[in-house]
């Protein structure tokens, strides 16, 4: 066999290679600019493996979105130039988050690339992404991405075998001869198998079949995104769930025109379908399968903080915790403080980290730390390093399977043994970027004035005293590494919270996330109407940060 030829191609560096929270995303057709996928490739390598590059392993997957398979070619390509021994890569391109994370633990590989813009929508016209996820399976630390950034910056040439041409859409294992020598493997592999593997080790599914058998109705949505081989392979052959239950299965380029986000905005399909009171439970999926939303009967909206909170106070459902029992807890700042009072309760360590799951994996590699989320719909375990959107539905199927009861029974439980934690998002999209910093930049300035501290602020009939204003800042743990500039938030003296941060996740202008936390213990009140609940914090955020006058913007694009 002929040994393929290395090309050095010549090119000048593109601006704005910075990763965000997790990856980098852009338009699709910045992706698709002559040179602009290699060459931030070709960083990933440098940066994110150095001396450990030749001879590597790496896990390739995406969740199947536009442009998927000509980046996969030339990630496949790009690698052999750059003397990657082998690759490993889900058929047709295809692999969940969770399932790279998972396989790059089995293989014990180097690292892995995943084609993603997460919950972003698809198609020529919208977004692309690509993340590098390191040898524990987690997201690249802040170290790397910087490392790639500052890299892309000075970047003028990359390496490519640009013959190579591997039909990933059968199972086989191709080995190819590159130039000097360097041999180089392709092994396309199923999706779902060793991802399913694990899950059955870490859930009873006797037990969740058992419960599916006995008339208790579910139904999934995949949103067209990369779970729907997932859905129909774990839920549906495996659990028993009728493949009529499981909606929009089919990946899409441009998931079916939708936005697949699993919020109840563009959830809205499963949220009609659950509010006519058939299926006792619903969950949806984002597009590459890290997100879940949970619905119980008549459309119950279960809170990803409360999800999380209720998840922790029942781990003596899931077996994996038997034998694992955990060794702290953990979420992320903006997250509501639902999880603080059930750590507290059963004493177990506990955490509050940046936003961004990469933080999460250092306290598990520390073994520190074993269950954690997000307010973003993103709920997780040590069992990989990412967040997990099937492992947190068979995580409830599991509590449920032991109680015999409903979603609903399951989290009113839960708000009477522990409290409630009123709480909502607002999120106002593409925003001009500058009106974003200069929103952020003015409420620093006025929340941590010496004099801020101690005012009453009233809105609809309520006061609230401050007890604090601050720029979140977090020092790693483990390896003593410092975030700063994570968000701004006011703690009330009854610990109710309002939190604003400019997200990480879109590609043009700026997302302005504004959070309300608000703790209730009084039995009485656990019911209330949680945007009666929130108005008045809601105001008085409203007020504070000037959103309406510096945006224009009189109500947000979504609420959760």
């Amino acid at each position: 066999m002929p040994e393929l030829k290395i090309l050095e191609v010549s090119m000048k560096p593109f601006p704005g290679m910075k990763p965000g929270t997790s990856g980098l995303r852009k338009a699709t057709k910045t992706f698709m600019e002559e040179h602009y996928t290699e060459a931030f490739v070709q960083c990933i390598l440098r940066a994110g493996l150095g001396d450990r590059l030749q001879g590597s392993t790496l896990v390739v997957g995406g969740d199947g979105r536009y442009y998927n398979n000509e980046a996969l070619q030339k990630i496949i390509q790009i690698s052999a130039a750059n003397k990657v021994a082998k690759l490993y890569i889900g058929r047709n391109g295809i692999m969940s988050t969770p399932a790279v994370s998972c396989y790059i633990r089995k293989k014990k590989a180097s690292g892995g690339i995943i084609l993603t813009a997460s919950h972003n929508p698809g198609g020529l016209d919208h977004d692309f992404g690509i993340k590098f996820n390191t040898c524990n399976g987690g997201p690249a630390l802040e170290n790397l991405t910087d490392k790639m950034f500052e890299l892309s910056k000075s970047i003028t040439s990359y390496l490519i075998c640009p013959e190579i041409k591997v039909d990933v859409s059968k199972l086989c294992c191709v080995k190819l001869a590159v130039e000097s020598s360097h041999s180089f493997e392709v092994e396309v592999v199923g999706s779902v198998d060793a991802y399913l593997e694990l899950m059955k080790e870490i859930f009873d599914f006797q037990a969740i079949k058992q419960l599916i058998s006995s008339g208790f109705q579910v139904t999934a949505d995949a949103l067209h995104g990369v779970m729907g081989p997932y859905v129909v392979k774990v839920l549906c052959n495996e659990l028993g769930v009728p493949e009529a239950n499981a909606s929009h299965c089919n990946p899409l380029p441009d998931f079916g025109g939708g936005h697949p986000d699993p919020n109840l905005t563009y959830a809205h399909n499963l949220v009609e379908v659950m509010q006519k009171g058939v299926f006792d439970f619903g969950v949806a999926f984002d597009g590459d399968g890290d997100r879940n939303m949970i619905l119980g009967k008549n459309g119950f909206f279960v809170n990803p903080s409360d999800s999380l909170a209720v998840i922790a106070a029942n781990v003596q459902c899931i077996p994996y915790f038997q034998k694992h029992p955990p060794q702290g807890f953990a979420r992320s700042m903006p997250t509501s403080s639902a999880l603080d009072r059930v750590a507290e309760k059963t004493g177990h360590k506990f955490f509050v980290t940046p936003t961004g799951w990469k933080f999460f994996g250092n306290l598990m590699d520390a073994h520190v730390m074993s269950l954690c989320g997000e307010e973003s719909f993103g709920t997780g375990s040590d069992h990989i390093r990412e967040k997990d959107g099937m492992w947190a539905c068979l995580a409830w199927l599991s509590i449920l399977a032991h109680k015999k009861t409903s979603v609903e029974n399951v989290v009113l439980q839960h708000w009477k043994a522990f409290g409630r934690n009123f709480y909502t998002r607002y999120d106002y999209e593409n925003c001009e970027s500058a009106k974003g910093d200069q929103l952020m930049s003015e409420l620093e300035k006025l929340i941590t004035a010496d004099n801020f501290k101690g005012k009453t602020f009233t809105a609809s009939g309520k006061s609230y005293k401050v007890k604090i204003g601050e720029n979140f800042s977090y020092t790693d743990p483990v390896d003593k590494s410092v975030s700063k500039n994570q968000g701004l938030i006011i703690t009330f003296e009854d610990n109710s919270r309002i939190i604003f941060r400019l997200s990480g996740t879109g590609v043009s202008g700026a997302t302005i996330r504004m959070y309300i936390d608000s703790y209730e213990a009084d039995q009485n009140n656990i019911l209330a109407d949680p945007q009666v609940q929130l108005k008045p914090l809601v105001e008085i955020a409203l007020e504070l940060s000037r959103l309406k006058e510096i945006t224009g913007r009189t109500k947000p694009d979504v609420i959760t």
